[in-house]
């Protein structure tokens, strides 16, 4: 009987180290590692091309309704950019505050501080 031999060095996948893949770079900057830049231009150009579509169907003015089109897709990706950041900003400062919270109540736990700490809570 022959034997079957098993190669357990092709059953283990082997992890190559390939480079990361890079989006679209603008002046140094990869936009994909941009914050909110992915979803503000979704928005802008989905809303744009909507809005500029409609003024074509009730103009019937080409270059109307491309500035039309044009000019609701730079407003919409402003305004998006800007809450979306703010709540970023917003959201990344309360995690902040959050971390440094919970140092403080490893750093206190067991001791008397935290006691103290509790014994005010419930008097509160």
């Amino acid at each position: 009987m022959a034997s079957k031999r098993v190669d357990f060095d092709s059953l283990v996948p082997v992890d190559t180290e390939s480079p990361p893949e890079r989006g679209i770079v603008l002046f140094g900057k990869d936009l994909s590692q941009i914050p909110c830049f992915r979803n503000s231009f979704l928005y802008g150009i989905s809303i744009g091309i909507g809005v500029g579509f409609l003024a074509f169907l009730k103009t019937s003015r080409p270059q109307l309704s491309s500035h039309i089109g044009f000019g609701t897709f730079s407003g919409t990706t402003l305004c998006y950019w800007f809450s979306c950041r703010y709540k970023w900003s917003k959201d990344l400062k309360g995690v902040e505050e959050l971390q440094k919270l919970m140092q403080q109540h490893v750093m206190y736990e067991g001791s008397d501080k935290e006691r103290e700490l509790e014994s005010k809570i419930k008097t509160a």
